[in-house]
């Protein structure tokens, strides 16, 4: 979604490592034949019905005796309670510096981790030919040459693409001829491959061109810690000419002089908090704002026009953007509206005025608003579109004549084209039960051309150019899966459950055409569910071979997230909280009734802030889970947010609420946070993922979690723990490296759904 012209270059050339890199390591040789073995599976044996812990694999597995983790009790007085964490020694004391040299991890904790890590890989390595049979069917459905669509800048059109083989992108770009077509040969700006090679991680944040195409600004992080080298470098010679920081944010933006750079720095805590102003050729970097409260983090961007840069400060519930004129390298702030608790707006330039989009006057769902391009601060602005409950507006992309909305309603997104001189408007109409869509405008302002993808979990992304003038449609680029893909073979389902409190929960399904829904199947079930980021109906390479093995896969779209709307993510955060979990639980439960699967047959996964999902419904209903899968998962919640140090935590009181002054705050975490409500009862199989250079979810939530379940669990079922030594919150850095850990996981829940067996021999 484009709000902003930086945000159309990550969707366009200068980032097609958004949509290459993401969409392809959900994607990598073609197999030497088009049919999986999954299908072969299929096609010559019946699917098992019996219980996973019949899987002579599991009972393989148990045999082997976990690490003991040491409990280590500290007694926490706060706000007059008491609790008592028998793993808090797992939080190295010297935690920043480890993000950015993990080689100074306490030698006690490293021992721990890597013991786990031991343990994990003999506990699956019999499971080793079914990873590489799953990671090698992802890869096969990569397009491993591929290439983004050209999008162009004036003279020139600007693409990134692989090479086969390659796990980085390599950015391009080739000339355009007088009639606006691609001609002459390509020249490469930047080899992914050649840059990371000195590196065991790599991941670029920013790569934007100056306005005068000559330079480009790039930011990298080395190490998973998401501390940015932002680094100049010269297209004419394609060498780098300045490095400006090794402590950026990784956003980014030029003025229009093509001299002049506004970025931002983060802190020893890996909080964003200044805005530098600095040419490219001096040495002295200019403050030009620096955030005083914690909880604010700072973005910097252009307008839709270039007329203005934009810092951008907020939390998760309000906002707050100052301008400085593009034109001018010593430009002064324009304040556009100051801080107002629980007010959010974004800014979006046309030829016709600034556009608002914003939640001000009690617009739950968010309404636009318009001002002047030249002044636009809220004394100005004027009633454009008004709030109209049950249609979240979601996001705006400006052009010079038009205006371009994005709208989600009963929970599947649209897009809304506008004529800003005529006023007159139009849909764009989809058609399947659940899809998903994205849009950006490219570099140009003054087109009437815009582009979107669209893909759902049966059919591959597809690129299509789009003329707002005469509403054609171009594809541009489809997804090509080399290994064979028909989308007939599956069925792609939108459901609703109803919850326990009678809330209707939306459920994407995704099975093959030829499943018996008798309840036999083992069921993944995903979901997410907080800070109002929703789920979209997906296309997934990964996905496939789980449901190409008879598993049905599920995205449980629960509250927390603005699926349904603004109002969704309000009733399932601070005190409305335990909603996101009974959501869960009840659409598994819902799944059962509706004969998709039976209990102790799903599988749930969830990453991050879905790891605290997964977690808190293990606790509650372990009973309907054969496995969980919590990836970097958030899950000692209380802990993390009574640490007011740690990157994350005061930007999050907003979300669920300040234990270290509120009693009611402390009392409601502590109720449902997975860590702290770990119990003395049978639990499924459980894997947990951390990263240790991991600033965002660190690395001792995921082990101080599985520490606690193996020592309280009254059963005999499997906890490990899988440590990456050197990425942190997105995992491996390269497209295939972060397939193998996607090929991990699926293992796993292939293990604990009792369909590992088919494909393994223990001989």
């Amino acid at each position: 979604m484009a709000d902003s012209h930086y945000t159309r270059l990550l969707f366009a050339g200068g980032a097609a490592l958004a949509l290459l890199a993401l969409a392809a390591c959900d994607q990598a040789a073609p197999p030497e034949s088009t049919r999986s073995a999954a299908e072969s599976v299929m096609d010559d044996t019946t699917l098992p019905t019996s219980a996973p812990s019949d899987s002579a694999l599991i009972q393989r597995a148990l045999g082997f005796t976990p690490p003991e983790i040491e409990a280590r009790p500290v007694t926490i007085e706060q706000l007059g309670r008491t609790r008592v964490d028998n793993y808090a020694w797992l939080r190295d004391d010297n935690w920043q510096q480890v993000m950015r040299d993990p080689s100074v991890l306490r030698a006690d904790i490293r021992a721990m981790l890597e013991a786990e890590n031991a343990y994990h890989d003999e506990v699956m390595s019999p499971l080793k030919a079914l990873e590489e049979r799953l990671f090698q069917e992802m890869r096969g459905r990569i397009k491993e040459d591929d290439s983004s669509v050209p999008t162009r800048d004036r003279q020139w059109f600007y693409y990134s693409r692989f090479r086969e083989g390659g796990q980085y992108p390599v950015f391009a770009r080739r000339p355009a001829d007088e009639q606006g077509e691609i001609s002459g040969e390509e020249i490469i700006l930047f080899d992914g491959d050649a840059e990371a090679e000195p590196y065991e991680y790599f991941r670029l944040a920013a790569f934007e061109h100056s306005p005068d195409q000559r330079l480009v600004a790039w930011a990298v992080d080395t190490n998973g810690s998401e501390y940015y080298t932002i680094r100049i470098r010269d297209l004419s010679t394609n060498e780098d000419i300045a490095t400006l920081t090794d402590e950026g944010y990784g956003s980014l933006v030029w003025a229009n002089d093509s001299r002049t750079l506004y970025w931002v720095w983060r802190d020893e805590s890996a909080r964003p908090k200044r805005v530098y102003r600095q040419t490219i050729d001096s040495a002295e970097r200019e403050l030009v704002y620096e955030e005083a409260d914690d909880g604010f983090f700072i973005n910097v961007d252009r307008t839709d026009g270039d007329t203005w840069v934009m810092v951008s400060t907020g939390d998760h519930t309000t906002s707050e953007i100052r301008l400085y004129d593009a034109n001018d390298p010593a430009a002064e702030p324009l304040l556009v509206a100051a801080r107002e608790e629980g007010v959010e707006y974004s800014l979006t330039e046309t030829g016709q005025g600034m556009f608002i989009r914003t939640n001000a006057g009690d617009a739950v769902d968010f309404k636009i608003m318009r001002a002047p391009v030249d002044d636009p601060r809220r004394e100005n602005w004027e009633a454009f579109i008004e709030h109209r409950p049950g249609i979240y507006v979601t996001g705006l992309m400006g052009f010079e004549h038009w205006l371009v909305r994005s709208e989600r309603a009963n929970a599947l997104p649209r897009i809304i084209v506008r004529n800003v001189d005529s006023a007159q408007e139009y849909a764009i109409a989809f058609e399947e039960e659940a899809y998903a869509l994205g849009m950006s405008g490219g570099f140009e302002f003054a087109t009437d051309e815009m582009r979107f993808t669209y893909e759902s979990p049966s059919t591959p992304r597809q690129t299509w150019d789009f003329d707002m003038a005469t509403r054609d449609r171009t594809l541009r680029k489809e997804q090509e899966i080399p290994s064979g893909h028909d989308p007939e073979a599956y069925v792609v389902r939108r459901v609703n459950i109803t919850a326990r409190d009678g809330a209707e929960v939306p459920v994407t399904l995704l099975h093959r055409a030829d499943a018996v829904l008798d309840g036999s199947a083992p069921l993944l079930l995903y979901g997410y569910g907080s800070y109002g980021i929703s789920i979209p109906a997906t296309f997934s390479i990964s996905n496939l071979s789980l449901v190409d093995r008879g598993m049905i896969y599920a995205i449980a779209h629960v509250r927390g997230g603005t699926d349904k709307g603004y109002g969704w993510y309000l009733d399932g955060k601070l005190d409305r909280k335990t909603n996101t979990f009974n959501d869960f639980v009840d659409a598994g439960r819902a799944l059962i009734e509706a004969g998709y699967t039976s209990e102790g047959r799903i599988v749930s996964f969830g990453g991050s802030a879905g790891g605290l999902l997964v977690g808190a419904a293990m606790n509650q209903a372990p009973e309907l889970f054969a496995g969980v899968i919590g990836a970097v998962p958030f899950v000692d919640v209380l802990n993390t947010i009574s640490d007011a140090s740690l990157p994350l935590t005061p930007p999050e009181w907003n979300e669920w609420g300040n234990p270290i002054t509120d009693e009611a705050a402390y009392d409601h975490m502590l109720s449902y946070s997975p860590y702290d409500q770990v119990s003395a009862q049978a639990y499924p199989h459980l894997l947990a993922t951390a990263g240790l250079t991991d600033p965002r979810v660190t690395y001792w939530e995921p082990a101080k979690w599985v520490a606690r379940v193996r020592e309280l669990r009254t059963d005999d079922g499997l906890t490990l723990l899988r440590t990456n030594m050197g990425a942190g919150h997105g995992g491996a850095s390269g497209r295939f490296d972060s397939l193998r850990e996607r090929a991990q996981d699926y293992t796993f829940a292939l293990l604990v759904a009792g369909l590992a067996d088919l494909e393994t021999n223990l001989e």
